[in-house]
């Protein structure tokens, strides 16, 4: 168990640190607050359940966020997109048929879209598709097969917090905006006080 703690430790501590982040951030405020559209996130498999994540944390701290299927995207849900909306990608092989096929399907409806990816390929189709590429570092899975996205998910989740924090930060998000959108449970409490 300490081994793997370890390995993700260090896979985190590996993440480079580029102006990229500053710039998504930036990216993001621009589309969401200035120009009033919404962050729209998207990833298959474990990949698209973090991208979940990331868009209800984001919702939860002022940024407008909905999570799009990327499959579903292509049987109609693709008009769930405006034109002043940015999109958040993941893929961790960069190479995701589903994902580099939705860049396409966006771009064709709205072709001044923005795109923030966050990839283990910094190499890849996707990245070179995407306004900004945030890379993982591409450290490998923990999963004693070097399949299960295991390591990559975590790199994913962190690189989310960041742009989260930092967008927060950016648009000097209260304690008491929070409330207004996490009423309920113990958080709820604790951001009324």
């Amino acid at each position: 168990m300490q081994e793997i703690l370890e390995a993700e430790c260090r896979a985190i501590q590996s993440i480079p640190v580029t102006e990229g982040y500053e710039r998504a951030v930036s990216m993001i405020v621009h589309q969401v607050k200035d120009l009033g559209g919404k962050l729209v996130t998207s990833g298959m498999g474990k990949a698209g359940q973090i991208a979940m994540n990331i868009a209800t944390t984001f919702a939860s701290t002022g940024i407008p966020a909905v999570t799009l299927h990327p499959s579903e995207a292509q049987h109609g849900d693709l008009g769930i997109l405006q034109p002043n909306d940015i999109m958040l990608l993941l893929s961790n092989s960069g190479k995701t048929t589903e994902i580099v096929e939705l860049v396409s399907l966006a771009r064709n409806l709205y072709p001044q879209l923005k795109f923030i990816v966050i990839t283990g390929n910094d190499q890849s189709e996707l990245a070179r598709l995407a306004d900004v590429c945030l890379y993982t570092g591409g450290a490998p899975e923990v999963c004693p097969l070097g399949l299960t996205p295991t390591t990559s998910t975590t790199m994913m989740t962190v690189i989310g917090d960041v742009l989260v924090v930092n967008t927060m930060l950016a648009t000097g998000f209260t304690r008491q905006e929070y409330a207004k959108r996490h009423h309920g449970g113990y958080l709820g409490q604790k951001a009324k006080g």
